[in-house]
């Protein structure tokens, strides 16, 4: 099989059911971000600590359902999409890393060793995704626990970047005002 099919020449792409849409439609662009938040979570694996890069990878097999939910535009039942139970995983991976963590008092700049900036800046690629979501959600009716999911990733995704960062020992910057 060739992985170039010459459909896409014209500007347009096909949708999981076959129809046809601009590569510039709401649709695709949240679809699109999806993938490169999912490409950019691949490059900070592994991260060096085994709970961090396990839970990295079950958030890129999500990130797939979320592409699958999204290329959607008219799922049936058996279709891949995003449940409660996976906005409620990443929620569960909050609750117990925040035992490890300092109380926030402030906001912190999006800094610390390599792995600990690679998730912060994994968390405005998936805040922009969610954006996408949202955006495709007022123009077509989808699945709305993605949006969730994605909102709900970007708390997390934060939540590890400064895991890894106290583990590393890389302190928390203030910024300042």
């Amino acid at each position: 099989m060739s992985i170039y099919t010459g459909r896409g020449d014209d500007g347009q792409t096909d949708l999981r059911d076959m129809s046809r849409v601009s590569k510039t439609s709401e649709r695709i662009e949240a679809y699109g971000t999806v993938d490169e938040l999912n490409a950019l979570i691949g490059t900070i694996r592994p991260t060096g600590h085994d709970d961090v890069d396990a839970q990295l990878r079950e958030v890129q097999n999500h990130l797939h359902v979320v592409q699958a939910d999204f290329a959607n535009p008219d799922p049936d039942e058996d279709d891949p999409a995003i449940r409660a139970e996976h906005v409620e995983t990443i929620e569960d991976w909050i609750d117990a890393y925040d035992d490890e963590l300092e109380p926030l008092t402030s906001f912190i700049l999006p800094t610390g060793s390599d792995h600990g900036a690679q998730l912060h800046h994994a968390r405005t690629v998936c805040r922009r995704a969610e954006r996408r979501a949202v955006a495709l959600a007022r123009e077509e009716e989808i699945n709305e626990l993605a949006v969730q999911y994605l909102n709900r990733l970007s708390d997390g995704l934060f939540t590890l970047g400064r895991v890894v960062n106290a583990r590393e020992g890389e302190p928390e910057e203030s910024p300042s005002y």
